[in-house]
């Protein structure tokens, strides 16, 4: 506990929001990771676009659970089903980004199990869909989560860097004020 308030004591609020978001990206990664190496190994062996589909969708669920509540806690302006819908709209747009470079490798390039072993098949799926894919999605994702499904400054409340505090009439006027946020 002691180093979690020494790293936020330290970090300006945008890059605590940047770290946050790159941890929840970090877990979902990992579910996403490890949920298509499980499938396109055994049930879904031949079918490795399938296998990518479902592993972003389930890390995608969780991701919106740790972003709104943690991540971008701070941030909102928006109802909670026109927030999730964007979110999802977002993710389902990244998600084909992500695919992009998957499919460069397996369509374009030949890397699928015709051409080459199933060693370098393996290899090069986990580069094309785990890294590269992986990469783009997530410039676009923390770019758009800020822009159009968490756009506005919530004024961190809470915050003691903040200028804003609950309660008060700054917050009240701009409805900042914590018990307005959780009836959204």
């Amino acid at each position: 506990m002691k180093l979690i308030d020494t790293v936020r004591e330290r970090l300006p609020h945008k890059y605590r929001e940047m770290a946050k978001f790159l941890v929840v990206g970090g877990t979902a990664w990992i579910i996403d990771t490890g949920l298509f190496t499980f499938l396109s190994h055994t049930i879904l062996n031949e079918k490795v676009i399938t296998s990518k589909i479902i592993s972003i969708l389930v890390s995608t669920v969780v991701s919106y659970v740790l972003n709104r509540e943690w991540s971008f806690n701070t941030r909102g302006g928006r109802e909670r089903r026109h927030e999730a819908l964007l979110f999802f709209v977002i993710n389902g747009l990244a998600l084909g980004l992500n695919l992009v470079p998957l499919a460069i490798s397996h369509y374009v390039l030949g890397f699928n199990i015709d051409n080459y072993s199933q060693s370098t098949v393996s290899i090069a799926d986990f580069i094309s869909a785990n890294i590269i894919g992986t990469l783009v999605g997530m410039v676009f994702r923390y770019w758009a989560y800020r822009k159009y499904v968490f756009p506005d400054e919530l004024g961190h409340l809470g915050d003691p860097d903040s200028e804003l505090t609950p309660g008060s009439e700054e917050a009240e006027l701009r409805g900042l004020d914590a018990d307005r946020r959780d009836r959204r």
